[in-house]
């Protein structure tokens, strides 16, 4: 590994006076590991781990907002409930004590199914009672559960600021309830929360985005997770050019985000080859070409496979950081986000800053099955 690459990696951020010490994300990767949605002390020291290695802003798992069908497995984590932030301001104490910085990723799974086939107390809620094209499931969502769903986002930002959290994610991405609005296949509604054009269908976000920043003020750097693909379409886009890229996301950046966290499978992928060619830059790239907005790349970073394959047994093997490094040396995108190298291999960040390639595990699945 160059110097060159570690140098670009390590450069500190700063976002309206949040200053990190690199460009390191933590991306959020939903374990599955609190009891009832409440995170323990498992929870916080797989965090604080992370933080003292020097991962510069850790991005917590899903954490699911104050609806009742706003999760589709159990043991996925609250955030909200007297027990469930009291377990979060125990997870950003630790972090905080060994100079770590946090947001939580704020969630609802729409109308998902989870893996386990687990089914809840209540019906699931998406825009218009579908998960994708030809899937019925759950109930369509009225204006009554549109306005208190916007109002549950709301309450879990501000418990972030007043638990002491340095950012907040909503998570708009993967074909959750966010992305379901995005979504032509997930969103049939006549109302104003549809139609023909993507702007159309991202009123509902451009919603949830300005009640969050009048929740948490002007100050707290507000981040949207956004992605083309959906768990139901890996193949699907929303925007097939760089006009509809910012049609889309420019109106969510003026209710109020300050980053995009833009979500592919393979981040060294050009997003509109045809427009700029095989080295064209990536979705994040774009993003922050079209809105001025700080963006946060993601997508099989630091593995030789993709994030897909991991789910049917395949493992990785560590590979270099150059052509990361490249990206961000010549400011394509702000900050990058890794997942699972990091899951397996907590001190991933000081064996990067070292060079130390030879001494980085691979991802193993089993790794999945603990908080290491």
């Amino acid at each position: 590994m160059t110097q060159a690459a570690v140098d670009a990696l390590f450069r500190p951020f700063t976002l309206k006076g949040l200053t990190l010490a690199n460009r390191i994300v933590m991306a959020p990767m939903t374990r599955l590991f609190t009891d009832a949605g409440v995170p323990g002390e498992a929870n916080a020291a797989y965090y604080r781990r992370r933080a003292a290695d020097g991962v510069g802003l850790i991005l917590s798992e899903g954490t699911v907002i104050d609806r009742p069908a706003s999760r589709n497995e159990p043991n996925i984590p609250s955030f909200f409930g007297d027990a469930a932030l009291a377990g979060w301001r125990h997870v950003i104490d630790e972090v905080h004590a060994v100079g770590g910085r946090m947001g939580p990723q704020i969630w609802h799974t729409g109308g998902t199914r989870g893996m386990s086939g687990w089914v809840g107390p209540v019906s699931a809620e998406s825009p218009s009672g579908i998960n994708g094209p030809g899937d019925k499931h759950g109930v369509a969502m009225t204006d009554e559960d549109i306005a208190d769903t916007v109002a549950a986002f709301a309450r879990a930002a501000l418990s972030a600021k007043e638990l002491g959290f340095d950012v907040v994610e909503l998570h708009g991405a993967h074909g959750y309830l966010i992305d379901q609005f995005f979504w032509h296949g997930s969103n049939e509604r006549t109302d104003r929360y549809g139609g023909a054009t993507l702007p159309e269908r991202a009123r509902f976000a451009a919603e949830v985005v300005a009640a969050v920043r009048a929740a948490i003020g002007p100050d707290m750097p507000l981040i949207l997770r956004v992605s083309q693909w959906k768990q139901q379409d890996y193949q699907t886009r929303l925007a097939n050019t760089p006009t509809e890229l910012e049609a889309w996301l420019s109106p969510l950046v003026a209710a109020g985000v300050d980053v995009l966290h833009c979500s592919q499978r393979r981040f060294w992928e050009p997003e509109f080859p045809d427009v700029d060619g095989a080295e064209g830059l990536n979705f994040a790239g774009w993003a922050k070409k079209v809105t001025g907005a700080a963006t946060i790349s993601v997508g099989s970073v630091g593995l030789d496979g993709e994030f897909l394959a991991s789910f049917g047994g395949a493992t990785s093997s560590p590979v270099g950081v150059e052509r990361l490094a490249e990206r961000l040396e010549r400011d394509e995108f702000d900050l990058i986000a890794v997942g699972r190298a990091l899951l397996g291999d907590p001190q991933w960040v000081s064996k990067v800053r070292a060079g130390d390639t030879a001494a980085m595990k691979s991802f193993d699945p089993a790794s999945l099955a603990e908080l290491v």
